[in-house]
């Protein structure tokens, strides 16, 4: 059975100079944040999944689950706006040892719900893995309701849970309250960790988590104990870089720091650039005020 942590982290891809991927700094990076109790989520978002190429993914997804067999939670990013796209490239990431995939609602073609409703029961039929949906209306012009999302997970038994970057306590609330029993819901937002666990969420998965892994952890397992002061209290205190690594597009800021931090994360892939001298700047007095550096 999976053990679901507190904290995944939604892991940055390591790059040589090159831009070639960086599988061995993937793998320590992986190792790491394991040592941390925290899972792992490779490819997606933070990962720059969407300039890696079908073979660099499911490279990547194998390497590193084969580092972390038994080990850890290890996530992978499969999902595309092609539904046959992605079921087919479902059936090249089952092999590679990964325990759960996710899979994002469908950006730029915007499906209406019963699109979005028929694009996920057909990935759900395609395989026997366990499924995230993955809601993130800030990048993919469109979103899935929460009645949509609960839909799917009454009727197919492997949607299990949620990635929600909506930042809507509500849509939140009406999955806690409707979704079947140990669905799980996560927070997509660093800064919504706390009021969505509020609401009946179970942990987050994270960028921030990179640096204040440990600290993103007691927070949740603070509140989950009951000490909703001490949560509390800890979300004041980390607010700033939660909100700070995001202080200019996504993985820009969480990158420039790892590298400041002497963890070899590497350049990015065009369209995204090097951090600005503003925003490194940025970084590095976060690091500091935060005694990471």
């Amino acid at each position: 059975m999976l053990r679901f942590p507190n904290v995944i982290t939604a892991m940055v891809t390591p790059f040589h100079a090159d831009g070639t991927v960086n599988y061995e700094a993937a793998v320590k990076l992986a190792e790491t944040y394991t040592e941390q109790g925290l899972g792992i989520l490779v490819g997606a978002t933070t990962g720059e999944g969407a300039t890696m190429t079908e073979e660099e993914k499911l490279h990547l997804f194998q390497v590193t689950a084969d580092t972390l067999k038994q080990k850890n939670l290890v996530m992978a990013n499969v999902g595309t706006n092609n539904t046959a796209q992605t079921i087919a490239f479902i059936k090249k990431a089952e092999q590679t040892g990964v325990d759960v995939l996710l899979c994002i609602v469908p950006y730029y073609n915007k499906p209406n719900q019963e699109g979005c409703y028929a694009h996920f029961a057909a990935i759900a039929k395609s395989t026997k893995m366990p499924i995230f949906i993955y809601n993130v209306p800030g990048r993919t012009g469109g979103t899935i309701t929460a009645d949509t999302v609960c839909r799917l997970a009454h009727d197919f038994p492997n949607i299990i849970g949620i990635k929600d970057a909506t930042g809507d306590v509500d849509y939140a609330t009406t999955i806690a309250a409707n979704a079947p029993e140990g669905f799980h819901l996560y927070s997509g937002d660093d800064n919504m960790t706390v009021p969505l666990l509020a609401v009946g969420a179970e942990g987050v998965i994270s960028v921030a988590s990179h640096v204040i892994g440990r600290e993103m952890d007691e927070m949740i397992a603070a509140f989950k104990q009951g000490d909703v002061k001490k949560a509390a209290k800890m979300h004041q205190q980390y607010l700033p870089f939660m909100k700070g690594v995001f202080c200019t597009v996504s993985p820009v800021p969480v990158k420039t720091m790892l590298n400041q931090l002497g963890i070899p994360a590497g350049p990015f892939r065009l369209p995204l650039t090097d951090a600005s001298p503003e925003i490194a700047a940025t970084c590095k007095k976060l690091l500091q005020q935060y005694g990471k550096l």
